[in-house]
């Protein structure tokens, strides 16, 4: 396999005159060869507008003469700022080229660099529901090199007394858990944002970028990152990167000088979102809930970008494709997908697909019920024809209803369990129910311990069957394989509950006894191909069980779920349409003990759970 290599630009040229034109960024980085996307290079600098550009192969470091073919400029146009150029290029060979940008006699000029592209890069594969995804908090999971704490290019310095500063986890960190995470039983990791975040305050959260294109430097840097990603594909590991096109940081560059006036949503005052993403498909909708949902700024430190700018969207448009390639990137999680502006947004992922047209990409959207997250979710065959090209959507309506049934004993009518089987009473919203996203918490919420009736790891426990055992792409959140708790007497305070990954001693008894069980079920779920496209035969008792078959025409796993805190008989005479397609006498994966299912007096006890392996 041939591998892409990414030359840094350099800035070459030509001090003829104090006034030159002088080139500060081109984004991309650079390009390769047979790709379905066009390349368009944006330039900023100084005085960029109306420049002739020219290109040059580059051999042994020295431009060569005459017409070159392997890198050709098609076409050029200009910003309102007069510091920005955008230039059309063909690609058709890889190699070193040098483009220069002049006026007159005026000229700069910068080395860019064409690869090769990856072999078999199109048509990777990508996460789907045979996975279960590692969620990170970057900065809090683990210190895997203290050096790069505190950097002189980024203005906060790491600060581990501050639970709202950085503390100091990076790439390092993650690549040292590799092993942590496989025993666990996971198979794909989503860090949240890597890429600059130079915040004066509360960078430690990623998701006010300063540069696209660059990994912090308190995480390390591109070519560790790359590192990071080849090493996990080594250990049999997938890497999906967190992208935030919504919005960007205040600390970014270009809010000091922006090529267009609308490359940003701006009002002329501060402007925060209205949050009702449900005017996107509301028929009630007025106008303007429209456009204040999509428009306004998520935060103050977090200017709201415009999609419905050409040239922006272009730029986000390459800007992932161009992550997914040059660090062979499994998949993507989209930060706020909603909030973007609605075509452009589908217009942002119709791109990457077509690139990649084998990759999967989740999206956050943070709604209930399932009506309203499935709108987003593509293949749903929308009232309004939208269609949103996001293969996979966070299944928040579930998420809630698991949390409901165990923050509680749930002996009362509609509560328990009855909420879990309600909410799945609504997959067929969906386009495709494995891909959901599903998950018992994640970095933005409480911990799944702290939400469960008296912190009972009886609890957790039953909840992680269900997430294991249900249809969908299970996630897990850093530190809940450990039934952490938030560390400040808010569980819902985002800093407390981010801590970093307990280490060595730090690890007690009972974080342990947490891991082993999460780490025998998903192991065991990697195995069950039922479990990652099985179809969904559920029962409803009114005794706080629930009960559900994942089955195929040659197998099936049974589950039943007790959350009521007294021993439950299962009521197996009630399943008779479907327990009669399969031998009724199976084998319980987690324990290895035979289980006849014909029997009458099966007790499961209190807070427990039953799994059963079910063959023809």
């Amino acid at each position: 396999m041939k591998k892409s290599i990414i030359l840094a630009g350099a800035l070459i040229v030509s001090m003829l005159a104090w006034s030159a034109p002088k080139i500060e960024h081109v984004e991309p980085l650079n390009w390769w060869t047979n790709m379905e996307t066009p390349l368009t290079v944006m330039f900023h600098g100084q005085d960029l507008k109306d420049a002739q550009v020219s290109v040059q192969q580059v051999v042994k470091g020295k431009a060569m003469r005459g017409a070159c073919h392997g890198l050709v400029p098609r076409s050029q146009h200009n910003a309102e700022s007069p510091n920005y150029l955008f230039v059309d290029f063909g690609v058709f060979e890889p190699g070193i080229y040098r483009i220069t940008l002049q006026k007159g006699k005026k000229k700069a000029s910068f080395d860019y660099t064409i690869a090769e592209r990856r072999e078999g890069s199109r048509d990777r594969k990508s996460f789907d529901a045979s996975d279960v995804i590692y969620l990170i908090m970057s900065d809090r999971f683990v210190d895997g090199d203290e050096s790069n704490n505190s950097t002189k290019d980024t203005r906060e310095k790491g600060d581990k007394s501050n639970v709202n500063g950085r503390w100091g986890g990076d790439i390092q960190g993650i690549i040292n858990s590799f092993d942590h995470i496989a025993k666990l039983g996971c198979t794909a990791i989503w860090p949240t944002p890597m890429l600059g975040d130079n915040e004066e305050a509360w960078s430690y959260h990623g998701y006010a970028c300063s540069d696209y294109y660059h990994i912090d430097p308190r995480y390390g840097s591109n070519p560790l990152y790359a590192q990071m990603v080849q090493q996990a594909h080594a250990k049999g590991l997938k890497i999906l990167m967190d992208m935030v096109p919504n919005h960007c940081g205040a600390a970014h560059w270009w809010m000091q000088d922006l090529p267009y006036q609308d490359w940003i949503n701006q009002f002329p005052e501060f402007t925060a979102t209205n949050n009702v993403f449900t005017a996107n498909y509301d028929i009630n909708a007025s106008e303007y809930d429209r456009k204040l949902s999509n428009r306004g700024w998520f935060d103050s430190p977090m200017p709201d970008m415009n999609l419905e700018n050409p040239d922006l969207l272009k730029y986000f448009q390459q800007w992932a494709i161009w992550w997914i390639e040059y660090a062979d990137l499994d998949g993507l999680r989209v930060d706020t997908y909603p909030y973007i502006e609605k075509q452009p947004g589908a217009d942002w992922l119709k791109a990457i697909r077509n690139e990649f047209p084998n990759i999967n990409i989740v999206g956050e959207c943070w709604t209930r019920p399932a009506p309203a997250v499935a709108y987003w979710q593509s293949g749903t065959k929308n009232f309004d024809g939208f269609d949103s090209n996001l293969p996979t959507v966070m299944d928040f309506p579930t998420e809630e209803a698991i949390r409901q049934a165990l923050e509680n004993d749930g002996n009362f009518w509609g509560g328990g369990l009855t909420r879990v089987y309600d909410a799945l009473t609504m997959d067929y919203m969906y386009a495709d129910v494995n891909k959901l996203l599903t998950f018992l918490g994640n970095h933005d919420m409480s911990r799944i311990t702290d939400a469960v009736k008296d912190k009972d790891p009886r609890r957790v426990k039953l909840g992680y069957v269900l997430l294991a055992t249900m249809r969908g792409i299970p996630q897990v959140l850093y530190g809940d394989e450990y039934a952490m708790t938030s560390k400040g007497e808010d569980p819902n305070n985002h800093s407390y509950l981010r801590a970093p990954l307990p280490q060595g001693e730090e690890v007690t008894a009972e974080m342990k006894d947490m891991f082993d069980f999460q780490s025998q079920l998903f192991q065991w779920r990697k195995n069950e191909p039922v479990l990652h496209s099985g179809k969904t035969m559920h029962f409803l008792a009114r005794n706080n069980t629930y009960a559900y078959f994942r089955y195929n025409d040659n197998e099936a796993v049974f589950v039943f779920a007790n959350a009521s805190e007294e021993p439950r008989i299962i009521p197996t005479e009630n399943y008779a349409e479907i327990l009669g397609r399969y031998n009724a006498k199976g084998i319980n994966p987690l324990t290895g003990e035979q289980v006849d299912l014909n029997r009458t007096d099966i007790e499961v006890p209190g807070l427990g759970t039953l799994i059963v392996k079910l063959t023809k």
